[in-house]
C-alpha cells in the first residue's frame, strides 16, 4: 500500500512539474508570448529550476535546451524512484529511452489540450483574453491542416483532423514506450 501511495505521489509531482517544464519550452519554441496569465505561471512556477541550469546548458538555434533536458532529466529521475520504490532496477537506457519517449508524449497531450480549449473558447467566447495564446500554439499544427480541410459551412473541421492524428500518434508511441522499458 505505501509503495502505491509513494509511487502515486511520485508520479504526480514529477508529470506535473515534466509538463510544465514542456510547455515553456514549447511557449519557447513556438514564440509565444509570456505576458499572459499562463505564460506568468509558466515563468514562476518553473524559473527556479530552469535558471540555474542555463548557466551550464546553452540554447541551441532559438530552442531553450536547459528546459528541454531539465524536463528530460526530472522524467528520467521520477521513472528511477518509482522503479526503486517498487524494488526493480532498470538499467540507465532504458530510463533514458522512456523518459524520451514520455516527453514526446506529454507534448502531443499538451497540443490536444491546446486544441481543446482553443475550440471551446472559440464556440463559447472568440473574444476571451487567452484566445490569442491558445492560437498561436495550435497554429503551426492546423495551418497545414488548412489546405486540405475545408470548412464545412462556417465550421472549421482542422481541429477535429489534428486531434485524431494525434492520438493515432499515441498509439505507437504508447507501444514504443513499452518496448523501450523492456531494455
Amino acid at each position: 500500500m505505501f509503495a502505491q501511495i509513494a509511487t502515486f505521489l511520485i508520479d504526480t509531482i514529477v508529470s506535473f512539474l515534466v509538463f510544465l517544464l514542456l510547455a515553456r519550452f514549447h511557449f519557447q519554441w513556438l514564440r509565444v508570448p509570456f505576458r499572459n496569465p499562463m505564460g506568468e505561471f509558466l515563468l514562476a512556477t518553473t524559473s527556479w529550476l530552469v535558471m540555474p541550469a542555463r548557466r551550464v546548458i546553452p540554447g541551441l538555434a532559438g530552442l531553450d535546451l536547459a528546459t528541454l533536458l531539465l524536463a528530460w532529466a526530472l522524467q528520467a529521475l521520477g521513472l528511477w524512484a518509482q522503479a526503486a520504490i517498487m524494488g526493480s532496477e532498470p538499467g540507465a537506457l532504458a530510463l533514458i529511452a522512456v523518459a524520451g519517449v514520455d516527453l514526446v508524449r506529454f507534448s502531443l497531450y499538451i497540443l490536444v489540450f491546446a486544441v481543446f480549449i482553443q475550440v471551446a473558447i472559440s464556440w463559447v467566447n472568440p473574444d476571451a483574453p487567452l484566445a490569442p495564446l491558445f492560437d498561436l500554439v495550435t497554429r503551426p499544427f492546423l495551418r497545414p491542416l488548412r489546405r486540405y480541410v475545408p470548412p464545412v459551412g462556417r465550421v472549421d473541421l482542422t481541429p477535429l483532423v489534428l486531434l485524431v492524428i494525434l492520438y493515432v500518434l499515441l498509439i505507437p508511441l504508447n507501444h514504443l514506450r513499452l518496448a523501450a522499458a523492456g531494455l
